[in-house]
C-alpha cells in the first residue's frame, strides 16, 4: 500500500515542528535514567535541533537537584 499525499505531508510537518513535549520529557528521563534505547537515541539525534533536550536536561537537572535539597532538609530537620 503506497502512502496518500496527505498522510506524507502530515508527516513531513510532525518532523519540521520537531518533538512534542512528552517525547522531550521521556527521552530526558529516559536518558537520565539510563534506559534509553538505540532506536529512540537515534529518532533523538535525528531532530532537527538539540534546543529542546538541552531545555529538558537543565529542567530536569534543576528539579532533580531541588528534590534532594528538599529531601534533605526535612530529614535534617527532624534530627
Amino acid at each position: 500500500m503506497a502512502n496518500s499525499p496527505d498522510t506524507e505531508k502530515k508527516s513531513k510537518n510532525r518532523k519540521s515542528q520537531g518533538p512534542s513535549v512528552l517525547k522531550v520529557m521521556q527521552s530526558v528521563a529516559a536518558g537520565a535514567l539510563g534506559v534509553q534505547s538505540n532506536k529512540r537515541q537515534e529518532e533523538d539525534f535525528g531532530s532537527h535541533s538539540p534546543l529542546p533536550y538541552i531545555i529538558g536536561g537543565l529542567l530536569f537537572t534543576a528539579l532533580f537537584i531541588g528534590t534532594l535539597v528538599l529531601v534533605v532538609n526535612i530529614v535534617l530537620s527532624g534530627q
